[in-house]
Parts: structure tokens; C-alpha cells; sequence
């Protein structure tokens, strides 16, 4: 099967999972209007904390189909078809990644300016929200996806995905927030930018790596 051939089968299964997509959509909308319960209404206050929460947001919602991503594909034996075709098990699980980053990632980032204006974030930080959004939400997906790839044989992984990627998006949710953040005091944030970049380029290469190898345990277990 070819790459491209692939990438259009697995984006149809995504689309045919409406509900995958709309639940972090819901989350993150519910969230956002919590915090102003919580918090307080004072929109300076808000204003202020914005950038860490939506975020944090973000970060959490992604997690949310972690562990769905390669479920399926073991449970009906599709997965082992992959590690056995004589396509690059390399380009198939990133392939497989990158549609997932298309349906979430890139939802969660058309949601941003709703939760920003929810959580009164200036509308001039919007592009650098926007922006660390997009590289950072790369590094997410991916990161998600080794978790995933080490849990896929469990019955109950939630809490063990969570277990698993947290710590490894701690690099990704400062850089993140330091980004917005100096989008807000007018300071220069291209370097964080660039730093989320090469970030996301590192893991974008090596994650594939571990996902694969995880993968393989769990089939051979």
C-alpha cells in the first residue's frame, strides 16, 4: 500500500469517528468557561493567566484519544498487517501520527481563538498563541503516540498514558507558555518559536522510532 493511499484510508476512519474529534473540542470549550467560575470574572486577572491555561488546555485535551489511536488497529489485527507489510513501519506509524495531529491537533487549534477570548486574552497575542500552538501541538501528538504505542495491549491505559507522557510535555508546555507570554509583553518570541521547532523536528524524527518498537513488543507479548 502506498503512502498516500494510506494516508487517505486512515483519514476516512477518522472522519467515520465523529465523536473522537468533537469530545476534546467539548472539553476544552467546558473548561475554558470554568475557569471564569473558578478564578473569578475579572477579565485582568484572566487576562494574566490565559497563557498557562490555555495551555495546560490543550496539553489535556490532546491526551484525551491518546489511547484510542492504535487500539483498534490491535484489537481487529490491522496493526500487525502494518509491522508486516513491506512498507517502512517508519513512515506508516508517522503517517498514522500526522493524521491524528490533522484531526485534533488542528481542531484544537481552530478552537484557540474561541478559548482565548473566553479566557480574555488580548486579540494581538492571538498569532503568537496561534503560532506555538501549531509546532507545539506536533510535539503533543507525537509524544502522545509513544505512550500510546507502549499501552496498546492493556484493557485500562488511561492512567497509565497519563503516567507515561506527562513529564515529557513539560519541556513543551514552557516553551509554549513562554512564547505567549512574551507575545504579551511585547518582547521578542521568535527565539521560543524556534526552540519549539526544533523541538518538534526532533521529536517528529525519533518518536517514530520508539512508537514502532512499543508496538512490536505489545504484538509480540
Amino acid at each position: 500500500m502506498s503512502l498516500g493511499r494510506f494516508f487517505s484510508l486512515e483519514l476516512s476512519l477518522l472522519m467515520r469517528s465523529p465523536m473522537d474529534l468533537i469530545n476534546p473540542l467539548m472539553f476544552s470549550l467546558l473548561v475554558a468557561l470554568m475557569f471564569p467560575i473558578g478564578l473569578g470574572s475579572s477579565p485582568q486577572t484572566l487576562s494574566q493567566l490565559a497563557p498557562g491555561l490555555i495551555w495546560v488546555i490543550v496539553l489535556l485535551a490532546s491526551m484525551l484519544s491518546a489511547d484510542k489511536l492504535f487500539k483498534q488497529d490491535f484489537i481487529d489485527g490491522s496493526l500487525s498487517l502494518y509491522m508486516l507489510s513491506p512498507q517502512s513501519s517508519y513512515l506508516l506509524v508517522s503517517v498514522k501520527v500526522l493524521v491524528h495531529w490533522f484531526g485534533n491537533g488542528l481542531s484544537l487549534l481552530l478552537l484557540s481563538p474561541l478559548l482565548a477570548i473566553l479566557l480574555h486574552l488580548p486579540l494581538h497575542i492571538l498569532p503568537g498563541l496561534v503560532v506555538s500552538l501549531l509546532v507545539g501541538s506536533l510535539s503533543l501528538v507525537y509524544v502522545a503516540a509513544i505512550g500510546s504505542a507502549l499501552t496498546v495491549g492493556l484493557r485500562q491505559s488511561g492512567v497509565l498514558i497519563t503516567v507515561i507522557i506527562l513529564p515529557l510535555y513539560v519541556p513543551i508546555l514552557i516553551l509554549g507558555v513562554a512564547t505567549v507570554q512574551s507575545a504579551a509583553l511585547a518582547l521578542p518570541y521568535l527565539p521560543y518559536l524556534a526552540l519549539m521547532a526544533a523541538l518538534a523536528i526532533f521529536v517528529m524524527l525519533l518518536a517514530p522510532l520508539a512508537i514502532t518498537a512499543g508496538l512490536r513488543i505489545n504484538l509480540d507479548a
